[in-house]
């Protein structure tokens, strides 16, 4: 099973859905609070300049953000990956 790492804020309704779906797969993840810049700058670095919450890592893949991992999950693609 890869190391799952989650960038999100305390009050993203995208980063609740994320962690929900990883939930629900019946995944543990690290979770990784950007609201401190310090871990923001961390975060814009690893996902390619992107910004926004939030920015999910399976391994050392960068899936995105939300709508990316749903979007795996209705390709029938992320069981998969989530299984290493």
């Amino acid at each position: 099973m890869p190391h799952i790492t989650v960038y999100s804020t305390p009050i993203c309704p995208y980063c609740v859905r994320a962690k929900d779906l990883l939930k629900r797969k019946g995944q543990t993840y690290n979770e990784i609070d950007v609201s401190d810049d310090t871990e923001r700058a961390k975060m814009i670095e690893k996902a390619g300049g992107r910004r926004t919450v939030p920015q999910i890592f399976i391994g050392e893949r960068h899936i995105g953000g939300f709508d990316d991992l749903a979007a795996l999950d209705k390709a029938g693609e992320l069981d998969a990956l989530l299984a290493g």
